[in-house]
Parts: C-alpha cells; sequence; structure tokens
C-alpha cells in the first residue's frame, strides 16, 4: 500500500447538548486500501465519516489529509471536499438537480471549468458507473440503485483521491448491492482509496483490505478482516455476528478437521481449504483455463469470433462497462458477481471460462489467480484474449 493520505488522531466529538459520539479514535487510511469502518446503528460511524471532508470539525484532536491538518476556513474546505469525494446513504439528499447531466456537472461548473472540460468530466464519471445514456433523465425517475449511481459519478466528476461511501449498499437489493461493490472494486483497480461504513459484516469481510470496528464512539479493533472478525468476543461486544465463513472454519476446526492456517473469506477459500485436506496424495488434477478480454480493446467481430470457436465456456462480467458490452451483443451471463472467484472454481473442476472487463481490472484478475495459486499450488492458467 502507499503512503498515509487520510488519518486521525486522538479525535473526539460532541453533539451539542448530546452525548459524545466519537470518544479519542486514532487510526490512518494509506492511498490504494480499501478500509471498511464496521459498527451497528449508533456506533458514531456516520458522524465520524462527516469529519473526513470537514463537515462536521471535531472538538478535540487532529484530522490529517495527505499529511496536512485540516483547515476550515472556506477555500480550505473546497479543495479538501474536491480531493475527498462523499457519497451519503440515502442519495436523495445528494442529488440536486433536474436532469442526471447537471446533477454530475455540479461539482466540475463550481470548479470554474470551462464547457468543454465539465462536458468530459461528466461524460468519463457516467461511463464509469455504467449511466451513459441517462444524461436527460430526471432522477426521481431512476431506481434506488441508479440513483446511488448518480451521487457516485457527481463524486467522480470531481475526480477525488478519497472516495467516502456511508452504507453503500442501504435500501439496495442483492443484485443492486452487489454491483456497486463490485464498480468500488473497479475504482480501486483504476487508482481511488475507498473508505465505507456499513454494519453489514457479510459485505465487508470479503471486500475490505482493512477492518474497524467501532462500538459506542470507540475503536474495538483494526486489523484485516480475518483477524478483526476472529475475535469472536469483540465482535460480539460490537454487537455484530461473526461472518458465516469464518465461523464455519471455527466450527470445523472444534470438530477436529485439520484445516490450512489461512482463515477463508471467499467461498474459493473454504472450497481449497477443503479438498486440501481431503485430496492429500490424490493425484494432480486437469485444470481448466480463464481467459480474459478487455472489451475496450476487443472489437465486436473479435469478441464474436472468439467465442464462435469456444462453444460452452462459462462467460462473466467484471465492471459496468463489460457488463453494458454482454448486455448490447445479447450474451448470456453465468457469472455477474463474484466472478474471478467462481471461473476459479470453474477451473478447478477442468473447465475454462471467458471473463468480459475493462482496463486495470485485466490486472486484478491476473494477480487474483496468482494469489490462490501460491496459496493452493494449483496451476490455472490465464490467458488474455488478442486484441482487435
Amino acid at each position: 500500500m502507499g503512503e498515509i493520505i487520510l488519518e486521525a488522531r486522538d479525535v473526539r466529538y460532541r453533539y451539542p447538548h448530546g452525548m459524545e459520539a466519537i470518544r479519542g479514535i486514532s487510526f490512518h487510511v494509506r492511498r490504494g486500501e480499501k478500509v471498511a469502518l464496521v459498527g451497528p446503528n449508533g456506533a458514531g460511524k456516520s458522524t465520524l465519516l462527516l469529519m473526513f471532508n470537514g463537515m462536521l470539525r471535531p472538538d478535540s484532536g487532529v484530522l490529517l489529509f495527505d499529511r496536512q491538518p485540516i483547515r476550515y476556513d472556506g477555500k480550505s474546505l473546497r479543495e479538501l471536499r474536491r480531493r475527498v469525494g462523499f457519497v451519503f446513504q440515502n442519495p436523495d439528499r445528494q442529488i440536486i438537480a433536474p436532469t442526471v447531466y447537471q446533477d454530475v456537472a455540479f461539482g466540475p461548473t463550481n470548479l470554474g471549468l470551462p464547457d468543454g472540460q465539465v462536458r468530459a468530466a461528466v461524460d468519463a464519471a457516467l461511463r464509469n458507473v455504467g449511466l451513459t445514456g441517462f444524461e436527460r433523465r430526471p432522477p426521481h425517475q431512476l431506481s434506488s440503485g441508479e440513483k446511488k449511481r448518480v451521487a457516485i459519478a457527481g463524486v467522480l466528476a470531481m475526480d477525488p483521491d478519497l472516495l467516502i461511501l456511508d452504507e453503500p449498499t442501504s435500501n439496495l437489493d442483492p443484485a443492486g448491492s452487489e454491483d456497486i461493490m463490485e464498480l468500488l472494486e473497479e475504482l480501486k483497480a483504476n487508482g481511488k482509496t475507498i473508505f465505507i461504513s456499513t454494519h453489514d459484516v457479510e459485505l465487508a469481510y470479503p471486500w475490505a483490505d482493512r477492518v474497524i470496528l467501532l462500538r459506542g464512539g470507540e475503536i474495538l479493533q483494526e486489523d484485516s478482516p480475518d483477524v478483526a472478525f476472529g475475535n469472536t468476543d469483540l465482535v460480539r461486544k460490537a454487537r455484530l455476528s461473526v461472518p458465516v465463513l469464518l465461523d464455519l472454519h471455527q466450527e470445523l476446526e472444534r470438530r477436529g478437521l485439520k484445516l490450512p492456517e489461512k482463515r477463508p473469506r471467499t467461498v474459493l477459500d473454504m472450497v481449497n481449504a477443503i479438498e486440501q485436506v481431503s485430496r492429500k496424495g490424490a493425484s494432480s488434477p486437469l485444470y481448466g483455463t480463464i481467459h480474459v478480454c478487455n472489451v475496450d480493446e476487443t472489437g465486436q467481430e473479435g469478441l464474436s469470433g472468439w467465442l464462435s470457436r469456444h462453444d460452452g465456456i462459462s462467460l462473466g462480467a467484471m465492471g459496468t462497462r463489460a457488463k453494458q458490452r454482454a448486455s448490447d451483443e445479447g450474451l448470456t451471463l453465468d457469472f455477474s458477481y463474484g466472478v474471478i472467484d467462481k471461473c476459479i472454481l470453474k477451473a478447478l473442476n477442468g473447465r475454462s471460462s471467458l471473463i468480459l472487463t475493462v482496463g486495470g481490472m485485466v490486472q486484478q484478475v491476473e494477480r487474483r489467480v496468482t494469489a490462490f495459486q501460491e496459496e493452493s499450488g494449483a496451476e490455472i492458467p490465464v490467458r488474455e484474449v488478442e486484441r482487435t
């Protein structure tokens, strides 16, 4: 990970005539990290997040952004809010304009950018969140998931260094939640630092690089997800539940099954742990191949031609543009979330698959497969589809 981008030093905050909501909190966030602030309702998550771009000012302690103490004059706050993008839990609090274009353009316009740069920023932001073509749509006609994407686009149009999201999947159905979390993965792959708050341990556990457990305005634990959630007493003290996979792993160990020490964070990890025990002494299996196609660099003819030569292959798509490409070409997806791990599971069964994706996500596929190979000893080929 990179250098520290956000830091809190003994931060405290008390609401006027109310309780102390934040009680001496200290932590830091590094560039390129995905951090989840996890706690029950009333833990102080939203209060803390509102301090990150100056909407609330701590009573004591200091917050630093990019190694400099946050200043609260108008000019300093404008620059801070350009570089620290905040997405509210309820997008209706954030969307104020009569059309999607005008709303996403609000920030760049206020920066005084010329019309051409504003349009370029809006176009790029809407493309990143999968809402190209929505420019003239009234926000009140959008679904909850689409509104959330508009709110994220409005922040991305400012090109922030750090993206803060308060309960990013609140009020979304499972498919909408998966889409938002995959979008955050895509943004992280493109260089953004992501910090979210949530009470959903099943969301935070596989996603975050680091977890901060919060209760009553105090940090109970700050560590990698498997360590933070692995302390059952602290998790219960935080009024949370242990993630299902971690709970299962612990139960199997209690029953005497000698699993690998690494705690599983995904279904793939759990399956691999069990197979390592059950396959001891067995011959090495034949693995399928994971093919990767960057849809931004592969034309329709090249993709359709490749698919025609690989009939029956499993197909997945990662990222909004890849999913849109699949929809435009009438392709039926076998996987639309958790794509890399599901394709690895296919490969372990000798089946090959194709992942449609874009840009930095291609490298993410390679990194994830390489990491799994190092952990498991499996030899799964990854091949990029020829660009045309």
